[in-house]
């Protein structure tokens, strides 16, 4: 670890968390002795953990409390995390119609936070304190399995018009003495991925993190322009927020000269999973519980696929219990030969964001779509087909919010914009969008994007 890199991790970042009333160093502390505990013993943790949790929110969260009431649960009565299953998912639906009775009735402050809509579906919630820093932490601490840390030089390519916003001047002063540098990466044309790699030469990074059809693009760039990025001494590639797809791994590790590290979580979910330099893909078990779930919402053995469910135990503020994501995933119940004692996740199948491809060529990050079509009055659920270069197919539900006429007309200049002054956006409204066959909600399907790639579609 440089000099530099030594300041930021162990004063200008604890620092900056203490001002913000974060606990995170002492939770990664934490998180560092207890990841060597034997599976029981981790299980054990658990259960300690859960019984707390489950016994504030039948005490200071009104939904919970009339809930357990209606079910004679009793949060004392729990002896295994396998208990859980007695009682009903908490879907998307429910969130935004008890919002109000979710919040619980404490003193710890809480902030509104909404994911993507990278299911067509976007959801606000609440955040707390413990919780920030229990999930910071536990990204700070599989950064480390890498070696790395904070302060070390990171280079994050980020689509996601959330963290794009929010970069006020407090944020980026505090990203540059931390040696982090923002690329927006929503919409890649060649001059840009140009610009792009004589800055990654620049900078130098020690670490990238990002969007791995982003980080596959940019790479796949270098290739054909014979740029080398394999001789700036680059550790690590965190991969996130997406499906990471083996010949995007193959790429990234051609190219860039460095191993791939697969990440698994989300706004709502929580840093859910990280993968270890032994390639296992060690659940946050300290802080989460993860259940694979069939159709009824009862858990299936470990290897085969079910939709993901997650208890977030450090989420008192606004409980997250039995918590259906929308993705879908395997556990293993294989041990890892890195010796933690975390429990792994097998394959993550539910990431499968496809790249749109503009008329001149340009590669568009359909999150750029979900941000026009989120924040639009009305709109509950969208799916967009792209079905050549020239062809677009929207599927809206909406309600009464929606403006017609005119909610249509900014859609189709929002993807004239972006996709071509010719392209023609056919708008098809739905009682409801179907998913695919495996459960799974894909809220794009670039039927071009695939045919470029060379891939099959995702079979998720």
């Amino acid at each position: 670890m440089g000099i530099y890199t030594a300041l930021c991790a162990n004063l200008l970042f604890p620092m900056h968390e203490r001002l913000k009333h974060h606990d995170t160093v002492a939770v990664r502390r934490e998180l560092e002795r207890t990841q060597w505990l034997s599976r029981e013993q981790v299980r054990a943790l658990q259960l300690s953990h859960l019984h707390g949790f489950l016994g504030d929110a039948a005490r200071q969260v009104p939904y919970y409390r009339e809930l357990f009431r209606s079910l004679d649960f009793d949060p004392a009565s729990v002896t295994s995390v396998a208990d859980l299953a007695r009682l009903p998912l908490l879907t998307k639906d429910v969130i935004r119609r008890e919002f109000e009775r979710l919040k619980a009735d404490s003193d710890e402050p809480v902030k509104l936070f909404s994911t993507t809509g990278s299911t067509g579906d976007p959801l606000r919630f609440n955040i707390g304190n413990t919780r920030v820093s229990h999930d910071v932490a536990a990204k700070w601490r599989a950064t480390r399995w890498w070696d790395v840390d904070i302060g070390d030089r990171e280079l994050v390519i980020w689509s996601s018009a959330i963290e794009l916003s929010a970069q006020d001047r407090v944020r980026r002063a505090r990203d540059w003495l931390m040696r982090s540098r923002l690329m927006p990466s929503a919409s890649l044309k060649p001059a840009d991925m140009d610009r792009y790699l004589d800055e990654i030469r620049a900078f130098r990074p020690t670490m990238l993190f990002g969007y791995p059809s982003s980080m596959t693009l940019i790479a796949q760039h270098a290739e054909k322009r014979r740029v080398r990025m394999d001789d700036l001494g680059i550790k690590v590639a965190f991969c996130t927020a997406e499906r990471l797809y083996p010949h995007q791994a193959d790429t990234l590790k051609r190219v860039f000269g460095c191993p791939v590290a697969n990440g698994y979580g989300g706004r709502d979910s929580g840093f859910i999973a990280h993968e270890c330099r032994q390639g296992g893909l060690h659940i946050t078990a300290e802080d989460l519980i993860v259940e694979i779930v069939d159709e009824r919402g009862q858990p299936v053995p470990a290897g085969e696929p079910g939709e993901v469910v997650v208890t977030h135990l450090y989420s008192g503020g606004f409980p997250f219990i039995r918590y259906k994501n929308g993705d879908v995933a395997v556990l293993d119940d294989a041990q890892c030969a890195c010796g933690r004692g975390l429990p792994l996740l097998k394959e993550v199948r539910g990431r499968t964001n496809d790249v749109l491809i503009a008329q001149d060529g340009t590669m568009v990050h359909d999150v750029a779509f979900a941000m026009v079509l989120r924040d639009m009055p009305g709109v509950n659920a969208f799916k967009i087909i792209q079905e050549s270069l020239s062809h677009c197919r929207l599927q809206l539900v909406t309600d009464e919010r929606f403006q017609g006429a005119a909610s249509e007309a900014r859609i189709r200049g929002a993807f004239a914009a972006r996709l071509g002054a010719n392209v023609q956006t056919d708008i098809e409204y739905l009682a409801a969008i179907e998913p695919e066959r495996t459960g799974k909600y894909r809220y794009v399907v670039s039927k071009v994007s695939q045919i470029q790639a060379g891939v099959p579609a995702a079979t998720n």
